[in-house]
């Protein structure tokens, strides 16, 4: 897969260790130009992110996704979209075989081709810690066994690939440029040269044992310094990544439920902000339709994450969560909008480009429609993670007004229609209620003592109404005051204390769900017409690792097991979740990674003790 570069014969090379990059090959064909190429499936995808921003990194070696400066900027790198921008570095045999693998406890991708001329590896990072104005894409090119000849095509293209290259100019082995409002440089040693269609092509050789580094700097000011060691990224990035990971713990699953922590490291501002997943416009359903923009921070995913990195003692990320929705809850108050910018301002509205063919199944967009809803339950979300904080200690006093508010924001609120977990049209949703119910009592179990007693009576009154209302003729909880069916969202909030141990509403509410909605070991939200499960979405893995949390709370450690273990093999081999998985394709669904996902697979593993809680 990807696209072809030149086959010309090299440019000789130095000693051990040196590279050299060849002509273009003048002859080659437009039918190969690079916006042409395929994209992979979701599984097949590496993450590489440093906190500001991500790259997805295909088995061919090409950067199919980078936006920049920033997480919801246009794309530099688009063609996963089918727009024009990719980085492509892949064996000039095109017959090999493909795997890769993190380093331990990092966001170092290493992909890996056998081919019949020998092994080569590619190592890809973004630098560690990541600079706000300022991208630092690492590749370094691997020669294991034999003489390795890759293939380079660098092909920017800013807003989505509507702006090409401008201002190229070359000095010996650094390649300047213009794209957009950015700037660029690229170092690799030698000088690569430009093609017909407007990219820079060339071939990498490196002697067997040897090595060759390529730096490509994106930048919202001009490149006017030395360029970098790259010796010394790779040093920093390693060293940042183990300070952040080292005191981590594995058990059974550690190896996975310390990637989970990683990934949202990776996916989250230093400061506060974590961003759902790092793209857009991926469908959730392998032939139509539905697909959004979800480079944005959610209120729920801060929450999860925050709750999660709790558990194994990581405060760095916890902080984080609770100084963002601290800023949000009060500056908004009753009026919290369910996502922002990282950056705490409103999402934008939706918006299709209808200038790109979109990643097959869906058309392209950005933006979201959640930034016109209310989600009560949010605002649960947000005294479940601030109460969390409290009882480690770490709780200011701007923090403890923000809890104030939102448990005021619940109490005028409370009784309004609203859009609930899956953002659906506004009604009485069960979930939504019950949520305020379990944050409402984590609030009242660190708020002083005449706070705590009018939170815990308001989540009582909360808990009669939706008793009253909510509560299915068969003892479980329905969905909505007006719709008698089941959903998995309604094993979250007995999960978070909305009700005690034991309860029978619980019991009949997790065995309903469970019986109802799972199909070969995984959940679905719920049944939202006639159809079969998965005729209309796929499995939500979320709702996956929430069963185990609710089998693991019910005492049935073998089905919580059981659910974990199956649900954490939906991913692919470089240990990614999406937000949907398609049972019978086994594929993964929608936007990558999808955050909330790897925080409730960490919380999952901590709890099941596959992962033991570590020293911060």
């Amino acid at each position: 897969m990807g696209c072809r570069g030149c086959a010309a014969p090299p440019i000789g090379y130095g000693a051990r260790g040196g590279a050299a990059v060849a002509q273009k090959n003048e002859r080659k064909s437009r039918s190969e130009a690079p916006h042409q190429h395929s994209p992979n499936v979701l599984r097949e995808y590496a993450l590489l992110a440093d906190g500001q921003r991500a790259a997805l990194v295909g088995p061919d070696g090409n950067i199919v996704w980078l936006c920049a400066p920033g997480w919801a900027d246009p794309p530099l790198f688009s063609s996963l979209l089918g727009g024009r921008g990719s980085y492509l570095v892949t064996p000039t045999n095109q017959r090999f075989v493909w795997g890769g693998q993190y380093e331990p406890q990092s966001l170092i991708w290493i992909n890996r081709w056998t081919t019949a001329d020998g092994i080569i590896e590619t190592r890809e990072a973004l630098a560690f810690p990541g600079d706000a104005q300022r991208v630092v894409l690492l590749r370094q090119v691997r020669a294991v066994d034999q003489d390795a000849k890759v293939r380079i095509r660098l092909d920017p293209r800013a807003n989505f690939g509507r702006e090409p290259l401008r201002q190229v100019r070359q000095d010996g082995g650094l390649w300047h440029a213009r794209c957009g409002n950015l700037h660029l440089r690229h170092s690799c040693g030698h000088p690569l040269e430009p093609s017909a269609e407007g990219s820079c092509d060339g071939e990498l050789r490196v002697p067997a044992g040897g090595q060759a580094d390529l730096v490509l700097e994106i930048s919202t000011q001009p490149l006017e310094d030395e360029p970098p060691d790259p010796a010394e990224l790779w040093r920093i990035t390693e060293q940042s990544w183990r300070k952040v990971l080292e005191p981590l713990t594995r058990g059974t699953a550690g190896r996975d439920a310390v990637f989970a922590y990683t990934v949202l490291r990776g996916l989250t501002r230093p400061g506060g902000g974590m961003v759902a997943a790092v793209t857009t416009g991926l469908p959730e359903r392998a032939l139509a339709g539905r697909n959004y923009d979800y480079r944005y921070a959610w209120i729920r995913d801060q929450s999860f994450a925050g709750q999660a990195a709790a558990l194994i003692g990581r405060h760095d990320l916890l902080d984080d969560a609770v100084r963002f929705l601290t800023d949000r809850v009060l500056a908004d108050g009753d009026r919290l909008a369910p996502a922002y910018t990282v950056d705490g301002t409103p999402v934008p509205p939706e918006e299709e480009l209808t200038f790109l063919p979109g990643y097959p199944g869906a058309k392209a967009r950005t933006g979201n429609w959640v930034r016109g809803q209310f989600q009560l339950d949010a605002y649960g979300d947000v005294l479940m993670v601030l109460a969390t904080a409290a009882d480690r200690g770490r709780l200011e006093a701007t923090s403890w007004q923000a809890l104030t508010v939102a448990a005021e924001a619940i109490e005028k609120c409370w009784r309004s229609p609203d859009s609930g977990i899956w953002e659906l049209p506004a009604r009485q949703w069960t979930h939504s209620k019950l949520s305020c119910v379990a944050g409402l009592r984590a609030a009242a179990r660190v708020a002083p003592g005449g706070l705590a007693g009018r939170w815990a009576s308001l989540a009582d009154t909360i808990l009669a109404d939706t008793t009253a209302h909510g509560l299915h003729p068969s003892g479980r909880w329905q969905r909505a005051y007006d719709d008698p069916r089941v959903d998995s969202a309604l094993l979250l909030p007995a999960i978070r204390g909305a009700l005690p141990e034991g309860d029978p509403r619980t019991e009949a509410t997790r065995r309903a769900v469970l019986n109802e909605l799972q199909q070969d070991g995984y959940l679905y939200r719920f049944r939202p017409d006639r159809r079969p499960l998965g005729d209309a979405e796929g499995a939500f893995l979320l709702c996956g690792f929430a069963a185990a949390l609710a089998e693991w709370q019910a005492g049935d450690i073998v089905a919580a097991n059981r659910w974990f273990e199956r649900n954490r093999a939906g991913c692919g081999p470089p240990g990614l979740f999406t937000e949907e998985f398609d049972v019978a394709q086994r594929q993964l669904r929608g936007n990558l990674p999808q955050a909330f996902v790897h925080a409730l697979m960490l919380e999952t593993a901590v709890r099941l003790g596959h992962a033991a809680p570590c020293a911060d």
